[in-house]
C-alpha cells in the first residue's frame, strides 16, 4: 500500500500491522515537515519512506531466545534534503538515507533493560496508533548533522564582496587596551 503527503496518516494498531507482516510505503513533500523549516535552505523536494512489520525473537541478556515474538516495525527513508551551511548560510544537497528498526512499547508498559543496552532496535511508546507523517519527521531530525556544513566553504563575504573585520576583533582590541593591572 502506498500513500503520499498530509494523507500518511496513522497505523491504527501497530501491534497487529507489525503481527500481519504489512508494509506501507509512500512519498511526503519536505514543504509538508515544518519542523525542519529551520535548517532547510529550501523545503523543495520529496522524502521516500516506507515501514515494513515483523515478529522478531525475543533474546535474553544470557545471549538465548525467549520464545516470545516481539513487533518490529522497519523504517527506511530516502531523498535529498537542501540544508543550510552553518559556515556561510548557502544551501547544499544533503543526501538522506536512513534505516532504522523500532520496537513499539504500549504506553506506560516498561522497557525490558535488554531492550534498552540493544543498539540495533529502538523502543517507540505508542498510545492510540502511530502517527506516521510524525514519525518520519522525527526519524528524519534525529539523522540530521549537528552542525551542517558544505565540505568547503568561505565565510560570508561583506556587502562590497570583500573580507570584513569580525565585530569581535575590535572588542579584543578595546580590551587589551583598558587592563587595570
Amino acid at each position: 500500500m502506498s500513500q503520499r503527503g498530509a494523507s500518511l496518516g496513522r497505523i491504527a494498531d501497530p501491534f497487529r500491522f507489525a503481527a500481519e507482516a504489512r508494509t506501507l510505503s509512500g512519498e511526503v513533500e519536505v514543504a509538508e515537515l515544518p519542523r525542519l523549516a529551520d535548517v532547510l535552505a529550501s523545503d523543495a523536494g520529496v522524502v521516500g519512506w516506507k515501514i515494513e512489520g515483523s515478529l522478531a525473537e525475543r533474546t535474553l541478556a544470557e545471549g538465548g531466545s525467549s520464545g516470545r515474538r516481539e513487533p518490529r516495525l522497519r523504517l527506511v527513508l530516502e531523498g535529498r534534503l537542501d540544508l543550510r551551511c552553518q559556515r556561510c548560510l548557502a544551501g547544499f544537497g544533503w543526501p538522506l538515507a536512513v534505516e532504522t528498526m523500532l520496537q513499539p512499547v504500549r504506553a506506560g508498559q516498561p522497557i525490558p533493560d535488554e531492550e534498552l543496552e540493544d543498539d540495533e532496535v529502538d523502543a517507540i511508546e505508542i498510545e492510540e496508533g502511530l502517527d506516521v507523517l510524525a514519525l518520519v519527521e522525527e526519524e528524519i531530525l534525529l539523522a540530521l548533522p549537528i552542525a551542517p556544513r558544505h565540505e568547503q566553504c568561505e565565510a560570508p563575504r561583506g556587502v562590497n564582496g570583500a573580507n570584513e573585520e569580525s565585530p569581535f576583533a575590535a572588542l579584543a582590541s578595546l580590551r587589551g587596551s583598558h587592563r587595570a593591572d
